[in-house]
C-alpha cells in the first residue's frame, strides 16, 4: 500500500479514535533519530538476508489471538518452515518461542512481552520497529539496545523510517510481507475477535480476556485492511482461522 492510499485510512483512524497525528509524527521523529545514531536495516537488507537467503516468496504471519498456539501446531506438523519466511506480529514472538520456534522477522510497537521479544533478536531475529503517538517512551527505553532493526511510522514516513500501511502489529505484519515480495501468506492466529489472550496483552493475569473496546475497535480496523488486501492485491492469503 502506497502512502497516498494509506493516508485515507490514517486520517480516518485519526479521528475515529481521536489520536494525535503530532504525537505519531513526535514518535517517528524520536525512532528515526535513535536509528540514525545506532544503525539500521533497510527493506533491501531485509530482502537480501531473509527473503533471497530463503529463496522463497511464501510467508506465515503469526497474529497473536486466541488460535495461536493451535495454528503453530498445526503449521509445525504440516508445512517445512524452511520454506517460508516466518514474520511474528509482536506478542505472538512469546507463542513461538514456547514452542521453540525463532522467527524470522518481528513486526512489534514494544509492548510485547521484551524478554522474549530480546531473546529473539538475539538468536537472530530481525526486527521492525514501530513507532505511533503513544510507545514514545518504550522506543526510548529499548531501541538502543535492539540489532538489526527497521523502523515504521504510521505518519508519512521520514528520514530512515517506512510505512507500507497497516494499523496493528498483526496487519502491518502483513503488509511487510507484501513488500519484501509474498505472493503466499498464511496468517495463524489471525482471529480478528473480541478476545485477546496473555500474548497481545502481556500483564494479563489470565490466558484469555474480553477485549475492551479499543481493542475491539483495532481488530475491526485490521480485520478491514485485510479485506482491502483480498480486494487489491494479487496474493494468496490464507487464514487458518477461516
Amino acid at each position: 500500500m502506497n502512502y497516498d492510499e494509506w493516508e485515507k485510512w490514517y486520517e480516518r483512524i485519526l479521528d475515529d479514535f481521536n489520536f494525535s497525528k503530532v504525537d505519531d509524527e513526535d514518535s517517528a521523529k524520536l525512532l528515526n533519530q535513535i536509528l540514525m545514531e545506532e544503525g539500521y536495516i533497510t527493506i533491501d537488507d531485509l530482502k537480501k538476508d531473509i527473503v533471497d537467503f530463503k529463496n522463497t516468496d511464501k510467508f506465515i504471519v503469526f497474529g497473536a489471538g486466541p488460535s495461536i498456539k493451535q495454528h503453530i501446531k498445526y503449521i509445525r506438523e504440516n508445512y517445512n518452515l524452511e520454506d517460508y519466511v516466518l514474520i511474528s506480529a509482536d506478542g505472538a514472538t512469546t507463542a513461538l518461542l514456547e514452542l521453540h520456534i525463532v522467527p524470522d522477522i518481528i513486526a512489534t510497537d514494544l509492548d510485547g512481552n521484551m524478554d522474549d521479544i530480546l531473546a529473539a533478536n538475539f538468536r537472530n531475529a530481525y526486527l521492525v520497529v514501530h513507532g505511533h503517538g503513544n510507545n514514545k517512551d518504550l522506543i526510548r527505553k529499548y531501541t538502543s539496545f535492539l540489532d538489526n532493526v527497521m523502523g515504521t511510522t504510521q505518519s508519512k514516513p521520514e528520514g530512515c523510517l517506512y510505512n507500507f500501511g497497516g494499523f496493528t502489529d498483526g496487519d502491518r505484519a502483513i503488509f511487510l510481507a507484501l513488500e519484501l515480495g509474498a505472493k503466499s501468506i498464511i496468517l495463524a492466529g489471525m482471529d480478528f475477535g473480541d478476545i485477546v489472550t496473555k500474548y497481545s496483552r502481556p500483564n494479563n493475569k489470565l490466558d484469555l480476556m474480553d477485549a475492551d473496546e479499543i481493542k475491539k475497535k483495532k481488530l475491526k480496523y485490521a480485520e478491514e485492511l485485510v479485506n482491502w488486501i483480498k480486494d487489491n492485491v494479487s496474493v494468496e492469503l490464507i487464514n487458518l482461522c477461516d
